[in-house]
């Protein structure tokens, strides 16, 4: 956040700049740098530059929040027009422009060539336009380019202050400059907004995918260690040897649910160990009639995966792949290569095929929410339940 406003404070400034630098080149034109420092130090050239700095800010913070982004329109209306005004009747520019010593020194305004002095255009005129008097008929063309009316009439001298007096005519330029500074600060507080709110559609995107996932995580997470205490209470009425080290392994897969499977991601060897206890657990129960293959090939280290995408097929296969009368063979095979995890599972199906589909479809249904939200187009995930046979074949970028 520091480093964006960082950015926007540096933006601000640059343009800033370059707006206060532009009329000092402009009305210039070249000359000495005295008439920089002039222009500079005249109050013309300040009110200029503050009357559009006020009025932009004046339109980014406060009327187009408190109005033009609530739908007041006509407020927003009311209070552009009043900066309008404001600015038809300061005419910053005019002000500027008829102040500059550039123009002063060219029309013998203070501070230039003083004006010819008022006989010699007494004597010029008769010449001129020989039927005409100096104190009679004017010149039909209007006064001569250097001839100043307000020092001839003293009722046609401003009074007040001439920093606000306001000047007949449209000072098309400031009007100009106002439309230009109002439609710029609108446009960077609509980009500024619709930024904002991307930020809290991302936000309440991730919000919902975590809702999602965590949602997802407890359906599998009771479904998996019932199942599990089922196995060694059938053990334990068995008075079975291997009571003790069930237990042992089942407390190592929930020591691995309740600590490591709250984050996304896990180490993929923790996840495989997982898997690894899940199916010696499963084995204490087996009769001779059923095996399990269970190989794991390739360098783990450092390598990543979400927690028990694997094992919902791993338990699957447990559930529906295991008969007491009939030889039944489950593979499951994990290879690594790279940065990329794939996993194939096998097993015969013993069950009704319609009602293997229709309890398994929510876990699966499940993995493939959680593959979509952690794997967005890294991952490819095939099921074939064609015939006797159910096959996984699930493929991962990490």
């Amino acid at each position: 956040m520091l480093r964006s406003k960082a950015t926007t404070f540096t933006i601000h400034a640059a343009g800033w700049l370059l707006f206060l630098i532009f009329p000092l080149l402009f009305l210039s034109g070249g000359q000495k740098n005295s008439n920089v420092w002039t222009l500079l130090s005249s109050s013309y050239y300040w009110l200029f530059c503050l009357t559009y700095m006020v009025l932009f800010y004046f339109n980014l913070w406060l009327l187009i929040p408190r109005f033009f982004l609530k739908k007041k329109y006509v407020d927003y209306g009311i209070g552009v027009m009043l900066l309008l005004s404001c600015v038809y009747f300061l005419q910053p520019f005019d002000k500027l422009l008829a102040n500059n010593p550039r123009v002063q020194s060219q029309i013998g305004m203070p501070g230039g060539l003083p004006p010819p002095p008022i006989d010699t255009l007494t004597q010029v005129q008769p010449k001129l336009n020989p039927a005409a008097t100096a104190d009679s008929t004017p010149l039909p063309f209007g006064p001569l380019p250097h001839q100043d009316l307000r020092m001839q009439d003293p009722a046609q001298k401003p009074h007040g202050n001439p920093l606000w007096r306001h000047s007949p005519g449209v000072d098309i330029v400031s009007l100009v400059l106002f439309v230009i500074m109002t439609a710029l600060s609108l446009s960077i507080r609509m980009v500024q907004q619709w930024q904002t709110t991307e930020q809290k559609v991302i936000v309440a995107e991730a919000g919902k995918a975590n809702a999602e996932l965590s949602f997802l995580k407890a359906q599998i997470n009771p479904h998996f260690l019932f199942n599990t205490l089922n196995n060694i209470y059938t053990l334990s009425v068995m008075n079975s040897e291997h009571t003790s080290e069930s237990i042992m392994k089942l407390s190592n897969i929930m020591r691995y649910v309740t600590d490591e499977v709250s984050e996304n991601f896990v180490l993929l060897q923790n996840d495989v160990n997982c898997i690894s206890d899940y199916i010696a657990l499963q084995s204490l129960r087996l009769g001779r009639k059923a095996e399990v293959k269970f190989t794991v090939s390739g360098n783990m280290s450092n390598q990543k995966i979400a927690p028990l995408i694997l094992m919902s097929f791993v338990e699957n296969a447990f559930k529906y792949g295991i008969s007491k009368q009939e030889f039944s063979l489950i593979t499951i095979d994990i290879n690594v290569e790279g940065a990329k995890i794939e996993f194939y599972c096998e097993n015969k199906i013993f069950n009704n095929k319609l009602t293997v589909i229709e309890r398994t479809g929510i876990g699966i249904a499940n993995t493939r929410q959680r593959l979509q939200h952690l794997y967005p187009g890294r991952y490819e995930l095939k099921i074939d339940d064609a015939g006797n046979r159910f096959k996984v074949k699930l493929s991962l970028q990490s």
